[in-house]
């Protein structure tokens, strides 16, 4: 059986995910293509994602893409996060996730109006409001949720989410038939209401991105191509690496591997740790070639840093400082050293990179972390990016 060391697994993902200097990606779609898909949750990590990976990043090529090419689309997908993919994997995305979390979140939406009295009918209201709603918004070209309100009324109806619990609130139908529509492949996310860091968007047709609608795909050929990729990418990758980051039940992902014929490999889960059974294409196993010493500054919920269950092969110790779930949970700004994480990094009031590495890299590593810090500060000027999700070390240097 193959075995593939840790110092094997870092130069894969320096070259697979385009962070060594050599491997960098020309566009803002090589750069998405290269990590599947890129987390949106936080609208600034598509742009620091992008931008650590390419070439020549700038933020009028990551809205070109995403706003007037249309190359990027915004898309609900696994674990119902948000996420930036090529437009190419939309229909297998569809299939293999976001068609049964538009049937879950239709369920939700009928709870709600049948909790609150507002439809005796609630399927029919869904219906009839999300038609209504649709055809105001062709008419519109583009409209932001409050302005499709005005013209639906039936969208300002409130309801309780919560109810008799410490977190109750009130919101309006709105805020629940609108992603409804857009999880149903109805209607898709354009631009922000704001600047690029802002998480309110505008709305469109989905047929102004996909002019044939979202293509059929079958949900077993969908899934196998989202292991397919992830595999290339991210590979090798265990069981609970891929449950992990697909959020389907362990039968599934089994079935989706057998369905790319994925082959097992032996892989180190850590410098000191036994080896562990995972997963590679079989077209791919042969050895990574050596990478140049490299660094890099990624984002919170960055692709990399949340790409596997199984983390100790490239986060050491460090989960409790900088994900926000020691560990397990939301990933914050990291430091990159050579396919590990050596620390992460915040930004002061005015916009000032400010590094916090939590191990000793020696002279030549630092060099290359100020480089990427002083690269990425010039693509962010005097922008603050605060994380979603803020964790431990970065609240301390953003202090």
């Amino acid at each position: 059986m193959r075995r593939i060391t840790v110092a094997e697994r870092r130069a894969r993902l320096a070259l697979r995910h385009c962070l060594a200097p050599a491997a960098r990606a020309a566009t803002p779609e090589e750069a998405t293509a290269a990590l599947v898909a890129i987390h949106s949750s936080d609208p600034a990590t598509v742009f620091l994602s992008a931008w650590a990976r390419m070439h020549d990043p700038s933020l009028g090529a990551v809205e070109r893409a995403l706003y007037v090419d249309r190359t990027l689309i915004r898309f609900h997908g696994m674990r119902r996060t948000l996420w930036v993919i090529p437009v190419d994997l939309v229909g297998a995305l569809f299939a293999a996730s976001t068609h049964g979390l538009a049937l879950q979140e239709r369920r939700r939406v009928l709870g709600l109006l049948e909790d609150a009295s507002i439809a005796d009918d609630p399927a029919r209201w869904v219906a009839e409001v999300g038609e209504s709603t649709v055809r105001m918004l062709r008419a519109l070209g583009e409209a932001s949720t409050t302005e499709i309100g005005r013209l639906e009324p039936r969208l300002l109806e409130r309801v309780t989410l919560a109810a008799g619990k410490r977190y109750e609130t009130q919101t309006s139908m709105a805020t629940r038939i609108v992603p409804l529509l857009s999880m149903e492949g109805r209607i898709v996310r354009g631009r922000p209401l704001g600047t690029w860091i802002a998480s309110q968007y505008r709305w469109v047709p989905v047929d102004v991105v996909l002019h044939d609608g979202i293509p059929h795909v079958r949900a077993h050929q969908g899934r196998a191509e989202i292991v397919r990729r992830w595999l290339r990418s991210f590979g090798p990758g265990s069981l609970a690496d891929l449950r992990w980051w697909t959020g389907w039940p362990a039968g599934v992902v089994r079935q989706a591997l057998s369905d790319v014929g994925a082959v097992e490999v032996e892989v180190e889960m850590g410098v000191d740790a036994e080896g562990a059974a995972a997963f590679l294409l079989p077209d791919d196993l042969e050895p990574a070639p050596l990478v140049e010493p490299w660094a890099a500054l990624l984002p919170g919920l960055d692709a990399t840093t949340m790409g596997w269950w199984e983390r100790a092969w490239y986060l050491g110790p460090h989960g409790a400082r900088l994900f926000d779930g020691h560990g397990i949970g939301n990933a914050g700004p990291t430091v990159w050293v050579d396919g590990r994480v050596v620390g992460g990094w915040g930004q002061r009031p005015g916009g000032e990179i400010v590094l916090g590495l939590l191990e000793d890299v020696g002279a030549d590593a630092t060099a290359l972390v100020e480089a990427a810090a002083a690269r990425m500060q010039a693509v962010l000027g005097t922008t603050r990016v605060t994380p979603r999700f803020r964790t431990p070390l970065e609240r301390d240097l953003s202090a």
